[in-house]
């Protein structure tokens, strides 16, 4: 297997002999690619429960065009060459369908849709991001590990691969590793990588899906905290994508948003989307507008007055149509959007002040300190009134912002 380290030519000098030290001990974690191969036994097998009665899912292959013919193909080659799919004669079959890539390349997709309804749903929570972010408080020094493959380096349970296949006119496959599409897959791939590093979790380290963010308060330490992360990483035989991993930094991106010293901002290749956005033409349309603006929420003052007119549309039995009132809140929300105030990471040791505001159909409230340059927000919250809350008197209105301060 090819083995590399990620690239350090490009970390300061005081740093990068250190580093390179430390890499040079632990080259068979850094690859682009996964070696041939089953995944190790050590980790979690992903396995596909059914719900009673459940019978055999099966979806017609739609039509592909000769550019999907030959990707298919490589893919077909790549895979099996690996050992990650097998031929199968399962009753079980799902269709391929390709869609486009930044670079212009097709990424083969299996539609397991049909498995997903009768799979049952794991329980195991993927983490919010937001409380991730909290944990990074005091932090100076930040590393981010890319696993190499993701899903594929875990396997499937053997009794279930069968429920994996999937159909081409090159025949019937079925993986051996987890494959993308899977209800439960996020959850299995959580779990397993929670169990890998449970004891560097929230000390050191947070985890989403397969981004690896490790984080120190200094130089040294983030060195000695890198190097218990390669260890269980060598312990565990997991591969990481060199070219992807990103070390010693004092800010960068995590789950889009830019993290740094300084605090935490909305990653600006997020913000070109929005600046893009054309208004939505139907519920789907402004449910996806919608729950990006919900994913940032905690940087927009506000957000449920704001995004009121808009909510409305999504109340059971109402008439889609998109108005004047509609149209200006859309357009106020993305200025607002396109410049986000910068937020600062909790500081347990220092005070905290809230601000509360209420109007007629919102309520609204953000969390503050004093970093020594004057109060700095920390997090913005808000929500709809209900019907009855709105006919409260401007006091209790007031007074219900700040009950619902102390509950979040």
């Amino acid at each position: 297997m090819k083995k590399e380290a990620p690239d350090i030519n490009k970390l300061c000098a005081s740093i990068q002999d250190d580093l390179a030290t430390i890499i040079q001990e632990y080259p068979e974690i850094f690859s682009d690619d996964l070696p041939s191969g089953l995944p190790p036994e050590c980790l979690q097998d992903h396995k596909i429960g059914l719900e009673p009665g459940a019978q055999p899912t099966v979806r017609t292959q739609w039509r592909l065009t000769q550019p999907e013919l030959h990707e298919l193909r490589n893919q077909l080659d790549y895979l099996l060459a690996k050992g990650f799919i097998l031929p199968s004669t399962s009753p079980f079959a799902a269709p391929i369908l390709f869609t486009p890539k930044k670079d212009g390349r097709l990424r083969m997709c299996t539609d397991y849709r049909a498995l997903n309804r009768v799979t049952i749903k794991s329980s195991y929570p993927i983490p919010c991001t937001d409380e991730l972010i909290d944990n990074l408080r005091g932090a100076r020094y930040f590393s981010k590990i890319d696993l190499c493959g993701g899903y594929h380096q875990i396997r499937v349970f053997a009794n279930d691969s069968h429920k994996t296949a999937f159909r081409t006119r090159y025949g019937s496959y079925e993986y051996t590793v987890m494959p993308f599409g899977l209800t439960n897959a996020p959850s299995t791939f959580q779990l397993t990588m929670n169990g890998v590093f449970r004891d560097l979790l929230d000390k050191c380290v947070i985890i989403y899906l397969d981004d690896i963010l490790i984080y120190s308060t200094t130089r040294e330490q983030h060195l000695k905290d890198l190097e218990a992360v390669f260890q269980w990483l060598q312990q565990h035989r997991l591969i990481t994508k060199g070219s992807k991993c990103e070390f010693l930094k004092q800010e960068l991106e995590f789950q889009g948003h830019v993290i740094s010293t300084e605090g935490i901002q909305i990653d600006p290749k997020k913000l070109w989307v929005i600046q893009e956005w054309r208004p939505p033409t139907n519920l789907q349309q402004l449910q996806s507008f919608l729950g990006f603006v919900n994913y940032v929420r905690r940087f927009i003052p506000n957000m449920a007055g704001l995004t009121e007119p808009l909510t409305d549309l999504l109340q059971k039995g109402t008439f889609y149509e998109w108005g004047e009132k509609q149209q200006a809140m859309f357009e106020a929300l993305k200025i607002i959007l396109m410049s986000p105030p910068e937020l600062r990471i909790a500081d347990l040791e220092r005070p905290f002040e809230v601000i509360t505001d209420a109007s007629d159909i919102a309520i609204g409230v953000v969390l503050m300190q004093d970093f020594g340059n004057g109060l700095q927000p920390i997090a913005y919250e808000s929500r709809k009134m209900q019907s009855a809350e709105r006919n409260y008197p401007v006091h209790d209105k007031e007074m219900l912002a700040i009950v619902h301060a102390f509950k979040i």
